[in-house]
């Protein structure tokens, strides 16, 4: 039996392609307020048409998409405009990309991440965004920009998304630049850092995937939060206001039982740190991307005497933990 995150304080919201959710559907499921890929038929994928790309050509640039000419295609259009060199998106990957929507019949952009100064990451091919993406996504390269054309059906439906002025007949047309894409076996990457405190835990430094060990001594656990880097990665810094995508595996200092990870699971783990116990909020804020950090929790800034009904955290608990920050959401 798969147990849920312990971490969470509160459940950490998904993002959606278009910066707003759709209010009546998000009344039936506040955590997939885009249509669900299962409720809705398989796409017919064609090759084309899509409107032209006139400015911001490479990927990694802002595009400029033409008004669309014509009658749309009532199917999925997908147009490869680069393609990528790296790893294949996989269903249920959490997909990284930078991406523009616009409306076909009028070219108006409704939603770009460009402008916000970083790509966003959210589950792919599994009912969490618009069918279109599901559909036209997954199997793609990282590296590739993609265009599609996404008829009513694959996107809001006939009800449309009035707060992003979308209407029920809309074509949409978006340019996505596919960044990343990270799954069940992603890893830290970086710089290993030598672990010279033998009062502390030591963590292995593996980067195949599987859960690093996390021995912990026979030692008095410290009074004070602990945050180290274990694998020192070369992205930028986390802010205390940023929402990640990690893996992560936690153990209680008193015996080393492990009580909570994402290995176990094999499923990665999104949150804002607003949202989760102080002693992660405040041990990752400031650390890079793409690192391995140990993290040892005291109780004050953990659950203290108020741990999770039926874990095996008992009160007063120190925490001990690897997380592994895969990403910025």
């Amino acid at each position: 039996m798969r147990r849920r995150s312990l971490l969470l304080a509160v459940p950490a919201g998904l993002l959606t392609l278009a910066g707003c959710g759709d209010d009546k559907k998000a009344d039936k499921a506040e955590s997939s307020p885009s249509p669900s890929a299962s409720a809705e038929p398989t796409a017919k994928i064609v090759s084309g048409p899509v409107p032209a790309v006139t400015a911001g050509t490479e990927f990694g640039q802002k595009p400029t998409v033409a008004k669309g000419s014509g009658e749309p295609s009532k199917d999925l259009a997908v147009k490869v405009l680069i393609e990528g060199t790296g790893a294949e998106v996989a269903k249920g990957d959490y997909l990284q990309a930078n991406y523009l929507g616009q409306i076909w019949s009028t070219a108006k952009v409704f939603d770009n991440s460009y402008d916000r100064g970083a790509p966003s990451a959210f589950p792919i091919g599994v009912g969490q965004v618009i069918p279109g993406w599901d559909q036209a996504l997954v199997g793609k390269k990282v590296g590739s920009r993609v265009e599609l054309a996404i008829p009513p059906s694959m996107g809001y439906g006939s009800e449309g998304n009035a707060q992003a002025g979308i209407k029920g007949t809309d074509t949409l047309v978006f340019v996505v630049d596919i960044v990343n894409a990270f799954g069940p076996k992603s890893s830290a990457k970086g710089k290993v850092v030598a672990q010279d405190n033998i009062d502390l835990p030591k963590v292995g430094t593996n980067t195949d995937g599987n859960a690093p060990s996390i021995d912990v001594p026979k030692k008095d656990a410290p009074k004070d939060l602990v945050s180290n880097y274990v694998i020192e990665g070369d992205g930028e810094e986390v802010k205390a206001t940023d929402s990640l995508l990690v893996q992560y595996k936690g153990v209680l200092w008193d015996g080393g039982k492990e009580f909570d990870s994402t290995y176990s699971r094999g499923q990665l783990a999104s949150f804002s740190l607003q949202q989760v116990v102080k002693g992660w909020s405040q041990g990752l804020t400031g650390k890079k991307v793409g690192s391995r950090v140990l993290v040892v929790v005291p109780p004050a800034l953990g659950y203290g005497d108020n741990p999770p009904s039926g874990s095996d955290i008992k009160k007063d608990s120190t925490l001990v933990f690897s997380v592994d920050i895969l990403a910025k959401m």
